[in-house]
């Protein structure tokens, strides 16, 4: 197996791709599901699967403090349990925030990691607890130290997204040339610059990224301590990839990769991370169903009652799910096509699935508890998937 290029120097990981096993909800229930009848497309969730990625995760590393990206799955449910399992939290919204405070969680640890928000924004989570900033330019470090110049901000730095499904780089990350101004107008300000954070690239399967983001972390360490800075955190972000259609680095390699990396950082340094996909897609399958088939000249055209507006986003920009169907006929290529009237509502061309395909069939998505009813909405009418506890 051919290895990505930054680790072609790393013989210890030359089996790097699968090296364990991954979870993924029992069949049996979506079977059962089912029985309970169908309206509309669902995602069934087991609380379990959620539980046991949080413990792996911190078994994996151990130094590294687990904030749940709450936007990757926003049900209340699935924030019980982890805040039952001791996790912390990361949100980017004030809708984000209130959730949190309707059940109970201690606001001061809560990282609002948004790095660009809107004034008053700020000015509702300063008032609501909210300690924690991220920010990645001198504009967002003067409006956050302007409303809460108590705040401890973190600056989002650019970081390579090599191998990753879905790259983050560009919109947000301040460059290494920019960071000496920013340090400057911190020391200038005399805002709390703690710590820095940044984002590896979401479904990330080059581990290196972690490594080269965090010697970039150390060396900006080194820049705030000679402006009389003392930094207290490193936040290395998410993109911790889960099984899907591509190989991926288990959770153990790149907490190697990681526990290398931070191991000589100073004891008052505390690492966190911000996993959202790693801790809930593989508790969850995101069922619908067909209704429509048509060929189209040489193409065949398979309608769901779901698209790219009712959940499958992601689909449309190059995340790979695994699709499974109860058919067993030859796979053919098929264009697969969400129900909106909107022409952009194709998520799939020359999908393979069974030739046989027929109205009222069942599609599964396996492994898609993240990203997938976070991103529904209700064009054209049509309802929310449902979300349904195992």
């Amino acid at each position: 197996m051919t290895k990505p290029s930054a680790l072609n120097q790393r013989p210890e990981f030359e089996n790097y791709f699968d090296t364990h096993p991954e979870p993924r909800l029992d069949f049996a229930h979506v079977r059962r599901a089912l029985q309970d009848g169908y309206d509309r497309p669902f995602l069934l969730i087991d609380p379990q699967i959620i539980r046991n990625k949080y413990r792996r995760f911190l078994a994996a590393m151990p130094r590294v403090r687990t904030h749940y990206a709450v936007k990757a799955n926003p049900d209340p449910r699935v924030v019980r349990v982890l805040a039952a399992e001791g996790a912390g939290f990361e949100v980017a919204s004030p809708a984000e925030l209130d959730l949190l405070i309707s059940l109970g969680i201690d606001i001061s640890e809560v990282h609002y990691s948004n790095p660009v928000r809107a004034r008053q924004h700020i000015e509702y989570a300063a008032s609501k607890g909210v300690v924690w900033f991220a920010f990645d330019s001198v504009e967002e470090l003067r409006k956050v130290h302007a409303v809460a110049p108590h705040a401890k901000v973190y600056l989002r730095i650019d970081t390579p997204n090599i191998g990753s499904d879905w790259p983050l780089s560009g919109k947000f990350g301040t460059k290494m040339r920019e960071v000496d101004e920013i340090i400057d107008v911190a020391a200038e300000l005399g805002a709390d610059l703690c710590g820095v954070t940044f984002h590896v690239g979401s479904q990330c399967r080059n581990a290196e990224n972690w490594r080269v983001a965090i010697d970039s972390s150390k060396r900006i360490f080194g820049k705030m301590r000679a402006k009389g800075l003392e930094p207290t955190l490193l936040n290395i972000g998410g993109g911790f990839p889960v099984r899907l259609a591509k190989p991926i680095p288990s959770v153990e390699v790149i907490g190697d990769v990681v526990n290398e990396a931070i191991a000589d950082l100073e004891d008052e340094i505390s690492v966190m991370a911000e996993p959202g996909r790693y801790l809930v897609s593989d508790a969850a399958y995101f069922v619908c169903r067909v209704i429509g088939t048509t060929r189209r000249g040489d193409e065949r055209w398979v309608y769901l009652d779901t698209g790219m507006f009712g959940g499958l986003l992601e689909s449309t920009q190059g995340l790979q799910y695994q699709i499974e169907t109860d058919r067993g006929g030859q796979l053919v290529p098929w264009h697969v096509a969400g129900p909106t009237c909107d022409s952009v509502d194709v998520l799939l061309k020359d999908e393979m699935l069974p030739e046989d395909l027929q109205d009222d069939d069942f599609i599964y998505f396996p492994n898609a508890g993240a990203y997938t009813t976070a991103y529904a909405s209700n064009f054209n009418g049509f309802p929310l998937p449902d979300i349904r506890f195992v």
